[in-house]
């Protein structure tokens, strides 16, 4: 299984067609079968946009606008014979002009539902946050799948991660977590994540190969002040799962930067 994860920064990026092309452009030569975005958004204003079975609406989400970043990446990979399952859990109106949330594209067909983590439901507060969670079968083997953009440690993390980590331990099935985690490796939400009940490990730490270390740069979006290269997205994955392979991707220095987050693309597989 082939899988990439990536908090785009979608239309607030600088030359953002030019990116969007490069993403484009890697998906098609990649072939993921499941990937996990973050920071997906619309103009609040621009027009509504008709979308087609591989859609699953999620009951917060707002329709979907012609210029949806993911409306418009599936749209392009269809034309290249590329279909994909996809479905959008709305987060919040960011930089008072854009619709953003998280979203899960998968080849195999999806049940998606959405889990608010947040203390608080109100799209025009930013610490509203809702993870996109979506069921399929890949290889014969049922798996669940969470796209993650969750708040700093202090700042609502700990809410919010007691809130998903109480729906993951109904599921009683293997698990992927993947996205923005706002929570540097080593520190205190990290910690958490590894303590937890879920008997989670972190891909990076247990791929059989690897490349490249940190995920963002210095002083990026919500990070103001902060002087050095961070670890804050990750792919989290219960022990069934094995990690083949898991490289940084999108770093500017082995595949163009397309977002203020470089990626992490992954090849996983079931263990015997």
């Amino acid at each position: 299984m082939k899988f990439l994860t990536l908090n785009t920064h979608s239309w607030m990026e600088k030359d953002p067609q030019q990116k969007f092309q490069l993403l484009l452009q890697d998906i098609l030569e990649n072939n993921y079968d499941l990937i996990c975005f973050q920071e997906i958004n619309q103009e609040i204003t621009s027009p509504e946009a008709t979308v087609n079975h591989f859609y699953q609406a999620l009951p917060s989400a707002e329709p979907i606008h012609q210029d949806h970043y993911v409306r418009l990446l599936v749209e392009r990979l269809a034309e290249q014979g590329l279909d994909y399952y996809w479905t959008w859990a709305y987060n919040h109106i960011g930089y008072d002009r854009y619709h953003e949330g998280v979203a899960i594209l998968s080849k195999t067909p999806i049940v998606a539902r959405e889990i608010l983590v947040s203390d608080v439901d109100d799209p025009t507060d930013y610490h509203t946050r809702r993870v996109a969670l979506a069921e399929t079968v890949v290889d014969g083997k049922e798996l669940a799948v969470a796209s993650v953009h969750l708040s700093w440690w202090d700042k609502g993390f700990q809410e919010e991660w007691a809130r998903f980590e109480a729906v993951l331990r109904e599921l009683n099935k293997p698990l992927l977590l993947a996205g923005d985690f706002n929570n540097p490796a080593g520190q205190e939400g990290y910690q958490a994540i590894l303590a937890s009940p879920l008997a989670l490990q972190d891909a990076f730490e247990v791929a059989q190969e690897r490349s490249g270390s940190y995920t963002v740069p210095p002083e990026i979006d919500g990070w103001k002040g902060n002087t050095e290269p961070l670890r804050i997205d990750y792919i989290f994955t219960t022990k069934d799962v094995q990690v083949e392979n898991l490289d940084v991707v999108f770093d500017g220095s082995n595949s163009p930067q397309v977002s203020d987050h470089y990626g992490l693309q992954a090849v996983l597989s079931w263990k015997n």
